[in-house]
């Protein structure tokens, strides 16, 4: 059962427990601030003891290859992703774009995370991940959506500002479009590309899209506000990764006025048994109704065609407390009561606003 604590500070007790222990059948030790890219600053507690686990193979990988089309190859690649794993995570700032930059500390943490589907249907496909620390609490995590030959997408197109576009026609055709999501199912970044799948490998790169700065950034600095990226995910025989070409700039609205440097960011997922996940999925079992009305309550903001902003400061903790919170009144509260404190709580955090074309 997740603990209060998790519940009320979200990603921040991702830093208690997630990753400050040395790697089971791994060479690095972990102080914990990351998961993904959505981690909080926090200082830990005395960490428990390293978990036992075992690496093993993905047992879907053999499956892709299988798939009498390039769609349906595209869809187990997809599905290849779900699992439970040990993740770690890597960010290093490289190429110094800005006179005087000095290049900040790398980063590098972990975690044990369960992916499950949520949906699936041909041309759509919906992975939850959620994190477990060695303690056994859980921290609901990041959404990733797919969607394939998707008509249009939601950008970050301003400071806590997100605005949906159609998507160019000759780049959607036979693509998949990701949308990822914050801990409480907020807008993060899409990206749309194609799937490849080569001598035993399948990778899907994204086209170049904007993303507000992770948990791990803006909790420390504040000399940019806008992360842009190109991601690659490769299904592996061992598990997946998630790359990130980075880099990191200073915007107005959606008008770049410097580039400060690049980061190469490299997240690990490999499948592992002998952890127990078992706390992750009977807090979903408990909490997933309402979650599926938090995801409601966000798509008929999202996909509106206008803009929709997040009044919150940059870490959106008002909304993550409130959903978390909600979440823990499952399943004492119906679901009449569940639709209308989402609704409340959504609409004193954010507002439709229009925007010039230029940022659109």
């Amino acid at each position: 059962m997740i603990s209060k604590f998790a519940s009320v500070l979200g990603l921040a007790f991702l830093a208690t427990a997630c990753a400050s222990t040395s790697v089971q059948n791994g060479s690095q030790t972990a102080a914990a601030d990351n998961a993904n890219e959505d981690e909080a600053t926090y200082t830990a507690p005395a960490k428990p003891e390293t978990p036992e686990f075992t690496r093993v193979d993905n047992p879907y990988h053999a499956e892709i290859f299988e798939g009498s089309t390039r769609q349906e190859r595209d869809r187990r690649a997809i599905l290849a992703m779900r699992g439970e794993y040990r993740v770690d995570f890597n960010f290093e700032e490289t190429v110094k774009l800005a006179p005087g930059y000095e290049r900040r500390d790398d980063k590098v943490t972990g975690g044990w995370e369960t992916v499950f589907v949520i949906s699936e249907t041909p041309t759509e496909i919906v992975l939850q991940h959620i994190l477990v620390t060695p303690g056994g609490h859980v921290v609901k995590h990041w959404r990733q959506d797919w969607i394939f030959e998707a008509e249009e997408r939601f950008e970050f197109a301003a400071d806590q500002t997100w605005a949906l576009q159609k998507i160019d026609p000759d780049l959607t055709r036979g693509a998949w479009t990701q949308c990822v999501y914050e801990v409480s199912d907020a807008p993060r970044y899409c990206g749309t590309g194609e799937w490849q799948h080569e001598l035993g490998a399948s990778t899907w790169t994204s086209d170049f899209t904007w993303r507000p700065l992770p948990r791990r950034e803006y909790t420390i600095r504040d000399d940019y506000n806008a992360l842009g990226a190109i991601n690659r995910h490769t299904i592996t025989p061992s598990g997946w990764t998630h790359e990130q070409d980075n880099v990191k700039s200073v915007r107005d609205g959606a008008v770049v006025e410097a580039n400060l440097v690049r980061e190469f960011g490299f997240n690990d997922y490999y499948n592992i048994e002998g952890f127990d996940f078992q706390p992750a999925y009977e807090y979903w079992d408990r909490t997933e109704p309402f979650w599926a009305h938090v995801r409601a309550a966000w798509d008929k903001r999202l996909w509106t065609g206008e803009a929709l902003e997040l009044t919150t400061e940059v870490d959106g903790m008002p909304i993550i407390e409130g959903t978390f919170e909600l979440a823990e009144q499952m399943p004492e509260i119906s679901d009449a009561e569940q639709v209308e404190a989402i609704e409340s709580l959504l609409n004193e955090w954010t507002r439709p606003v229009g925007l010039p074309v230029a940022a659109r």
